[in-house]
């Protein structure tokens, strides 16, 4: 359903803007209450970093963030950028001919290989691969079913790979890829639990499909009676469906981005993307790889619809939203605002890179 198939097909286009964040110091400010310091005029510390890619008519709910230097960005109008000095210029690698497209997903595996997501009806749902940067790109999908609609993408490795489809006859659409996105398979419908009424994924910010380790993944849902988490052992083959503490009951409402940061500890968060809705509860947690969803004792004030990790950390991660960015130093279960501008999507790196994007162009990293 993407955070653009609102109201049925049409909420498709959620709301969300960005920034984005990097170094080992920006770590370390934000696992201590020196984190604080971010957002805030005046004080030493972290704080979102403007990288301007210069595209302001542009709307970036794809990242992959790469390392510290390196970033991918997918969004409207066909656009894919990508950076390789942290953010000082960027290219502009959009795949020939894909201008009518909405790109809202891109997962790269370096600065030479990665695979985007089109989103749409029917044969606007389309999945390129580049293996030289962007120079070129190749059509690896594209889908022929006028009722199907693909949200995101995710990866186990560098070959092995799924991405989700909203319901079809009652049940969600799994893609699989073993040969890194080359080529895709539907896998069979028989492996996954019914949908809710209304049930769909959220496009909102690449996020509604992650994975950890070799085998797992989870996926998000929205728009039915219960925002619900479905996770997968076997890599896509088999299901199960466990309802968040997340409000749902409309097709604005639901959970849009998930972060895991090993098989166990999870994070969800969403709400309501309708800017005049209030968003309680828009934040859950679970500590046994999702077959319990616990709610934030103190969530984010609204909807949120990209969350993350930060590197090496146990205990700390940032979510992103159309209102402000939020940071939890204790694995999800409070989460505090640090900065009331406007993002999409947040993604974090090994070597402690961490960057986000949005509406308008705008994309950022953390420093300090």
């Amino acid at each position: 359903m993407g955070s653009t198939r609102g109201t049925g097909r049409t909420r498709r286009t959620g709301r969300l803007v960005a920034a984005g964040v990097t170094c080992g110091a920006a770590l370390a400010a934000l696992t201590v209450p020196s984190a604080q310091a971010l957002g805030q005029p005046g004080r030493q510390g972290v704080h979102w970093a403007a990288k301007d890619p210069g595209t302001p008519r542009v709307r970036f709910r794809g990242l992959a963030a790469v390392d510290r230097r390196t970033a991918w960005l997918a969004g409207t109008a066909g656009t894919v950028l990508l950076t390789r000095d942290g953010g000082s210029t960027w290219r502009d690698v959009s795949p020939p001919g894909a201008a009518g497209l909405e790109f809202r997903d891109v997962e790269a595996f370096d600065a030479r290989h990665a695979v985007v997501l089109a989103i749409g009806e029917g044969e606007a749902s389309r999945v390129y691969r580049t293996d030289d940067g962007g120079t070129t790109w190749t059509e690896s999908f594209r889908n022929t079913d006028p009722n199907a609609f693909y949200d995101c993408l995710a990866f186990f490795d560098r070959r092995h790979g799924l991405a989700l489809g909203d319901p079809v006859d009652g049940r969600f659409r799994v893609l699989a890829t073993d040969d890194g996105g080359r080529s895709w398979r539907l896998l069979p419908a028989s492996g996954m639990p019914p949908a809710l009424d209304g049930e769909a994924g959220f496009a909102a910010s690449g996020q509604c499909l992650v994975t950890s380790g070799s085998r797992d993944a989870w996926a998000a849902t929205g728009g039915g009676a219960r925002a619900r988490v479905l996770h997968s052992a076997d890599r896509g083959l088999t299901w199960t469906a466990v309802d968040t503490p997340v409000p749902a009951g409309d097709p604005a409402r639901g959970v849009f981005a998930l972060a895991f940061r090993d098989r166990a500890h999870g994070l969800a968060v969403g709400g309501d993307y309708r800017a005049d809705q209030p968003s309680p509860r828009a934040a859950a947690v679970t500590a046994d790889g999702g077959r319990s969803w616990r709610p934030a004792a103190t969530p984010p004030p609204g909807y949120r619809s990209g969350v993350a990790w930060l590197p090496h950390s146990r205990s700390a991660a940032l979510a992103v939203g159309p209102t402000g960015t939020d940071v939890t130093t204790d694995g999800g279960r409070t989460w505090r605002t640090i900065d009331t501008g406007s993002y999409d999507t947040v993604s974090c790196t090994p070597d402690l890179g961490c960057w986000a994007a949005g509406e308008q162009g705008r994309v950022a990293r953390l420093e300090r």
